[in-house]
């Protein structure tokens, strides 16, 4: 997996992510060490607006350094960033309170697909109870046609 493969693959993870609601800036790079996906790259919260962008940010609040499954098992929930530190399969360096809130945007994307798989639940649901609903329609005309 190429360092572009890797980054989007990431972007797409944490982006839908709502952090309206977080109203300070927190600015975090992640070096990501691999010899093929390896690479910076940086998570921002701007205004309430997240950003995920190939480049690195001098200006950081935290600067976090790990392998790629380390951060994809972190941005699917998988691996709790904490436990990651913990046994230092994650580093981290720069502001340790503003490092925790990234557990707080990965929560928030978590809960926006959950709210999504619902959603499109639903929405199968009710296909599949208009389907099985008109075939016992169809059905029930039949037979009304037959005992004729």
């Amino acid at each position: 997996m190429t360092y572009a493969d890797f980054f989007y693959e990431i972007k797409g993870k944490f982006m839908g992510a709502d952090v309206s609601d977080i109203n300070e800036h927190l600015a975090y790079q992640f070096n990501i060490e691999d010899p093929e996906a390896g690479g910076a790259f940086y998570v921002e919260v701007k205004d309430g607006v997240l950003h995920v962008e190939p480049y690195e940010y001098y200006d950081r609040d935290a600067l976090f350094i790990c392998a790629p499954d380390v951060l994809r098992g972190i941005a699917e929930g998988e691996l709790d960033p904490v436990a990651a530190f913990t046994a230092q399969k994650l580093r981290v360096e720069g502001n340790i309170e503003k490092a925790l809130r990234l557990k707080e945007i990965i929560e928030k994307k978590r809960s926006a697909l959950q709210q999504e798989k619902s959603a499109a639940r639903k929405a199968v649901d009710k296909v599949v109870d208009t389907v099985v609903r008109t075939a016992a329609q169809k059905a029930a005309g039949k037979e009304k046609k037959q005992s004729r």
